[in-house]
């Protein structure tokens, strides 16, 4: 196959709002060589873009999703068709009739600052001047954002199209997809019923179609369709006046799962309230079928006028006036959702050239495009995507059946007020370590990640709690999937020895003639070390941004077993590795139990035959020997801030790894504890979660990891980028809570002087400490004891900068 033209050929399928933003952000950056296909007339092809109601709220308790969306509302408001501007700025409004809800607009207030979005929490009174027609009693308060307002979407694909055109794209109407051509797993070409078109890149941008194109290519998308209603009202004559399309902010009654925006002188409703109406992509009806069936368009289901009663009813009770109104039209509208409510965007690794800009709703639309845009044309993103990458789900969790379950979970969801920490109900359990059984024993109470039950908590220690003294009261936000068990785990922690599971961790096996050469070249630190040793280390990218934190174990000459985080570390290296490197991901075969505290040794040294002293087995060491019966590879590693090892095993003989530890440890009261303890414990430490406290946004000295970066070594990816870099303008840093009885949760906004100066990562209670502990992106040189204040629903949460780490700064409890 010949190499990639300077100008690479690009095929988009899908017309709609994402396919024309694409084609316009491609074609400014020079790839002017792009063939957009539709298989309906355009300018409106009858996908979900066709009947989108275009309500844009920006705020969202994701920073990237908030993002993608302020670029869609910039980029829609700078642009018009025929005069008509693609964005109406209305502003937003979001109403609250339960304190529950008042709360959650408050939390939601707190997002619009942190991530830089305009808004305020306004009384009942001035919801009923910015909506005259809502019943004010009913109200308690809601959440105003000048800012958000009505895109256009039809209107936003013709401006996006015709200058894409004006740059040498071309659109083609009533081309159906039959075929992606492939050659050496690199895409080739697109086959139509009306001809082949050769590519160097694909572009899957065709929305509920999304899986359908998926299996052309050889690739699932994990995306569900489902239906939701839509109803316009006759004429009100409370709008008789009404000359402008919308004159009022876009509105959402979250309490009731509907949404409201005017039509001229009619209302349009949007209703979540209803069952899940789950549609199979592979039997939409294509464009004319679909007409002569009597349907709008192939996204545009029959209106179901039993789902609506309820919600019809709600909408009287919110409105009076809409007690004698009529509903003039409805449908039920197609559109896409994924198992976590995220799109799926980025490059597949089995199909190189092919990629996906899925599950992708018109407020982040333009935002997803630019950011797909860059990653083609620049090599990456210009912001975090980690939330979106299409490699994110584990492989349990791309079954049909999962992604049908979770999609339509995440229908029912949408506006429901959900804590960040509660996990879906269904399909559970999905994924167990080897100690499940007796997890359950000891009451452990499960919440779930990557699929995997993972114990908070254990209601064996309650009778541990009273022994504490009394704690600090929570609100019951903050009080959600938390138990004071967890401050009596912690301090068993400090004190005695705890065993903890750390199955659901990432492990890949790296072995090969070039694997040394290959992770050295791969990760930012000094990995020419003796077997036995064990690296904390970073996978960056070119630009020098944390891709993700790993610990990389040299156990042979050849052979690697590396620490990481997320399936996308698995594709990244698989993406770069060359023939004589050979990675596999073992965490589903192997086990961990973490055993950490000051008695850890008591614990292991006599059920080994080898030396576990310090002297004998250092910090950041590895060897393989035996727990009792039981083959394990040792790691002398901390994520606690206490004496103790990592034991790794296969899943076979895990449980029986786990009851030697219990046995041995009766007589020195070992416990088990969860990762609520766990997380208060690693942040008391200052040990940074990616995804969380930093992710390919930052770099690793703005980070506090600058100490796993070796700039003296050989070259490694993201090295000239980082010798390059200017003087750092902000930095991760540690606060501390000045009351001893607050706490945060995360995503917070942090003011300095009054004004919002950054936002909260990670937060917890530090038990040890007496305080909670937050980490919080502020602007550098903040000196420590610099007074700040935290907003946690409402409240000004005042908070003081600190230096770090905030406990055992001299690692004497570590290294022992």
């Amino acid at each position: 196959m010949s190499s990639t033209p300077e100008i690479p050929r690009v095929v988009v399928i899908g017309a709609g709002i994402v396919g024309c933003s694409l084609a316009d952000e491609l074609t400014a950056r020079g790839w002017t060589d792009i063939t957009v296909l539709e298989q309906g007339p355009l300018p409106a092809p009858g996908g979900s873009t066709s009947h989108a109601p275009g309500l844009v709220f920006q705020t969202n308790a994701s920073k990237t999703l908030t993002a993608l969306a302020r670029y869609t509302v910039e980029k829609f408001t700078s642009l018009d068709v025929d005069g008509v501007s693609c964005f109406h700025q209305v502003g937003g409004l979001e109403l609250a009739t339960t304190p529950e809800r008042l709360a959650e607009l408050h939390r939601r207030a707190g997002y619009a600052a942190s991530w830089g979005v305009r808004g305020e929490i306004v009384s009942a009174a001035r919801c009923k001047e910015l909506w005259p027609l809502i019943d004010e009693s009913l109200i308690l308060g809601g959440f105003h954002t000048p800012d958000d307002g009505l895109a256009r979407a039809l209107l936003a694909s013709r401006a996006q199209m015709a200058r894409a055109c004006a740059r040498g794209a071309r659109f083609l109407e009533r081309h159906t997809v039959t075929g992606i051509e492939r050659e050496d797993g690199r895409v080739t070409g697109v086959v139509t019923d009306r001809g082949t078109f050769p590519a160097d890149h694909v572009v899957s941008a065709a929305g509920f179609w999304g899986p359908v194109i998926g299996r052309m290519a050889g690739i699932d998308v994990p995306l569900q369709p489902l239906a939701h209603q839509y109803a316009r009202t006759g004429p009100l004559p409370e709008l008789s006046d009404a000359t402008a399309e919308a004159s009022k902010p876009i509105l959402r009654f979250q309490d009731r799962d509907l949404y409201f925006r005017e039509h001229t002188d009619r209302i349009g409703i949007g209703s979540y309230a209803h069952r899940p109406l789950p549609v199979d992509p592979f039997a939409v009806l294509p464009y004319d079928e679909a007409r002569a069936r009597n349907m709008d368009m192939p996204s545009s289901y029959p209106f179901t006028e039993e789902d609506w009663a309820p919600s019809w009813a709600d909408c009287r009770q919110l409105m009076p006036t809409l007690r004698d109104a009529e509903i003039e039209a409805g449908f039920n509208g197609v559109f896409s959702f994924t198992p976590d409510g995220m799109p799926v965007l980025g490059e597949s690794r089995r199909l190189r050239g092919f990629w996906l800009a899925e599950a992708v709703w018109v407020t982040h639309s333009a935002g997803v495009a630019k950011a797909v845009a860059e990653w083609m044309v620049d090599g990456r993103p210009s912001i975090d995507l980690h939330e979106c990458d299409l490699t994110r789900f584990e492989e349990a969790q791309r079954s049909p059946s999962y992604v049908l379950e979770r999609g339509a979970q995440q229908f029912v969801e949408v506006y429901d007020v959900i804590h960040p920490l509660q996990p879906m109900e269904r399909p559970r359990p999905l994924r167990v370590s080897p100690f499940h059984a007796r997890q359950q024993q000891l009451g452990a109470y499960f919440l779930e990640g990557g699929g995997w039950e993972r114990p908070h908590w254990y209601e064996a220690n309650a009778p541990l709690v009273d022994a504490l003294g009394p704690l600090p009261a929570r609100d019951a936000w903050s009080a959600r999937h938390w138990s004071p068990v967890a401050a009596a785990e912690a301090k068993a922690t400090r004190e005695g020895v705890a065993l903890y599971d750390m199955t659901p961790l990432r492990r890949l096996e790296v072995t090969g003639p070039g694997s040394l050469d290959f992770l050295d070249r791969m990760t930012s630190n000094n990995l020419r070390k003796k077997p036995g040793a064990v690296t904390y280390s970073l996978l960056l990218d070119a630009s020098g941004g944390i891709r993700s934190d790993l610990t990389v174990a040299r156990l042979a000459p050849d052979r690697f077993q590396v620490g990481a985080n997320s399936p996308a570390d698995l594709d990244w290296l698989l993406r770069h590795a060359p023939a004589d490197v050979h990675i596999r991901d073992i965490t589903s075969g192997t086990c961990c139990v973490g055993v950490w505290g000051p008695r850890a040794r008591d614990l292991v040294q006599p059920l080994t035959p080898d030396d576990f002293s310090h002297e004998a087995f250092g910090y950041f060491r590895a060897r393989e020997t035996y727990i009792g019966h039981v083959p394990v590879t040792a790691m002398r590693l901390s994520y606690v801030g206490e004496l103790g090892w990592e034991l790794y095993t296969t899943a076979d003989l895990g449980l029986r790894l786990w009851d030697t530890l219990w046995e041995a440890g009766r007589e020195l009261g070992v416990i088990a504890a969860g990762r609520s303890a766990f997380n208060s414990l690693r942040l008391e430490k200052g040990y940074r979660a990616w995804g969380v406290d930093m992710t390919d946004e930052h770099d690793p000295f703005e980070a506090g990891v600058g100490f796993a970066v070796r700039m003296d070594r050989d070259d490694f990816v993201g090295k000239a980028a980082l010798a390059g870099k200017g003087e750092t303008t902000r930095r991760l840093t540690p606060l501390l809570l000045d009351d001893p009885a607050a706490v945060v949760l995360g995503k917070e906004p942090v003011y300095v002087d009054g004004l919002p100066a950054g936002y909260v990562t990670s937060a917890s209670y530090g038990y040890t400490l007496g305080r909670c502990v937050a980490y919080a992106w502020l602007p550098a040189g903040l000196p420590t004891g610099t007074g700040v204040h935290i907003e946690y629903v409402g409240e000004k949460v005042p908070a003081t900068v600190a230096d770090e780490p905030l406990f055992d700064p001299k690692m004497t409890r570590i290294r022992r």
